[in-house]
């Protein structure tokens, strides 16, 4: 069968990259189409658009409007011709739900996979679900109920970031590589995870590095994300000892003392690898404006939505630098304070399931398809 796939961020290529494999595993004549990334790339799919030409957000998306719709008429244009047996969409809905509209004006099958997190904000995309979307694959348990309030049946299989820490977990430890490399001790040094696209490193990265620079105990070490380039890191590091480091992002967070998180799925994979952290977000201040007013969620972290409760200390737009320095000196000085966290990052992970979601989904959507 032929799969046309979409992911429009780093997150989504590394989701796909998993359900293609165990794709390819169930349907031996499988053939892939995709927008997305190196990852799916590697598994077998044609990559047709990297997402580094898509990660926009907040007023980037205005400011660059006119490359977004010319890379969505062209996947229109690509997806008609080529006529896939389905159109499988993975998160990113400010672009996913227009390509689900046209596909469904055309006849072609569209399933989503990891569901836009309408619970959180613009929940007048619930309607553009209904309408357009044939199978809705979520992620996190508290989202059945939700959708079905909105009359939408859902299927849930586990969260996939089981597989991937599953995986990592399994693997070669390479952190003694890495260690040798940069003078990194295991706990003596502090992650900086600034996000994935340019404006969230642009607005992240400068108040981390000031808030944690003067813990001189502590080694300060960036987990690059691959779709940024080396300058636009050693552009904002300048001459500070600060180690910026690609491809190592789940080595780097488990062996640090604590983390540095920007909002987003990062939070939830670094609780998964048990580390102690605290979120942060910052954006520009017309952003910031319009999502507050439009955001209608308690907290705006995964491990706190899914525990009901602060988990993890939220840091906002505003004195991130004393308020990131204040909370990480807390998580490495109290050990009952780090340890609560902790526990709850075990009931977290029991929460989200078993390992194998991206194969349980692939099997799922193969029976669909038959």
């Amino acid at each position: 069968m032929k799969y046309y796939i979409i992911a429009g961020e780093a997150s989504g290529d590394l989701h796909g990259s998993n359900l293609l494999k165990a794709l390819k595993e169930a349907d031996h004549s499988a053939e892939f189409r995709i927008v997305g990334g190196h990852l799916m790339e590697e598994q077998g799919g044609t990559l047709l658009k990297h997402y580094k030409d898509m990660a926009f957000m907040g007023l980037d998306v205005v400011l660059h409007l006119r490359t977004i719709l010319r890379l969505m008429k062209y996947c229109q244009q690509d997806v008609l011709a080529w006529k896939p047996d389905v159109l499988i969409l993975i998160d990113y809905p400010g672009f996913n739900l227009r390509i689900a509209k046209f596909a469904h004006s055309n006849g072609i099958r569209t399933y989503y996979y990891i569901a836009p997190k309408v619970w959180a904000w613009k929940e007048n995309r619930v309607k553009q679900i209904r309408k357009f979307v044939d199978k809705l694959f979520i992620i996190f348990p508290f989202e059945k109920e939700y959708f079905a309030q909105h009359n939408i049946q859902s299927e849930y299989f586990g969260n996939p970031l089981n597989d991937n820490i599953h995986a990592f977990k399994n693997s070669e430890d390479g952190f003694n590589i890495i260690a040798s490399q940069y003078g990194l001790e295991k706990g003596k040094y502090l992650a900086l995870v600034a996000g994935s696209r340019r404006g969230e490193v642009k607005h992240l990265l400068p108040p981390m590095i000031k808030a944690l620079e003067g813990l001189n105990q502590y080694k300060l070490v960036i987990t690059a994300a691959p779709s940024i380039p080396l300058e636009f890191y050693q552009k904002i590091v300048g001459n500070k000892p600060i180690a910026i480091i690609y491809n190592q992002t789940y080595t780097l967070i488990s062996n640090a003392a604590a983390a540095a998180v920007t909002s987003g799925t990062a939070t939830l994979e670094t609780a998964l690898l048990k580390t102690p952290q605290v979120v942060v977000f910052k954006t520009n201040w017309p952003t910031y404006c319009v999502g507050k007013m439009l955001v209608k969620i308690k907290f705006f972290s995964l491990v706190n939505i899914i525990q009901g409760k602060e988990v993890v200390k939220e840091l906002l737009q505003v004195n991130l630098e004393r308020n990131i320095r204040n909370e990480i000196s807390l998580i490495l000085n109290d050990n009952n304070y780090k340890q609560n966290m902790l526990n709850n990052y075990e009931e977290i992970a029991q929460k989200l399931g078993e390992p194998g979601v991206a194969k349980r989904v692939a099997n799922r959507i193969i029976e669909l398809l038959k």
